[in-house]
């Protein structure tokens, strides 16, 4: 009996252990770079590219169905959501009016500081910011970007 106590105890925690590797990483710690400027953000979202569909039907098809290809590919605009605590953001917002359309890093990293996943979006300004608003003290900044790249990792 005292084998198969300690042979579960054994089992379960050697799951405790697997789940807490496998366990996914919590996305609340992004780092970001924009012409040369580094912050970090709480929330990035709008990481997302969609590609239209084309549908197509030959002159001479006898058929009612149609053929469907890849056309143009958009990107959605990313927005970045912070709380209020120096201010790079305010450094990034001001120098937007003479920024020129510059590659942004984002990084999501893990609860060591490390990296463990990368996007880069290319030929990107800032759209949109907002500092605070009555109900928050949050500020956010939303970038247009004709490109979204997964760089994995580092």
């Amino acid at each position: 009996m005292k084998r198969l106590f300690f042979l579960l105890l054994l089992l379960i925690s050697s799951n405790v252990l697997l789940a807490q590797n496998t366990w996914p990483v919590p996305k609340f710690n992004f780092l970001v770079n924009i012409d040369g400027i580094e912050t970090s953000f709480g929330e990035v979202s709008g990481l997302e590219s969609e590609t239209q569909v084309i549908e197509y039907r030959g002159g001479n098809s006898k058929t009612f169905s149609t053929i469907k290809m890849p056309g143009l590919k958009k990107f959605s605009k990313v927005t970045f959501k912070k709380g209020i605590a120096n201010n790079d953001l305010l450094a990034l917002i001001a120098k937007a009016n003479t920024m020129k359309r510059t590659s942004v890093t984002i990084k999501l990293m893990d609860e060591n500081g490390e990296p463990t996943m990368s996007w880069m979006l290319t030929n990107a300004w800032i759209t949109k910011s907002v500092l605070s608003d009555d109900k928050s003290i949050v500020e956010s900044m939303e970038v247009a970007a004709e490109a979204l790249s997964i760089l994995n990792g580092k």
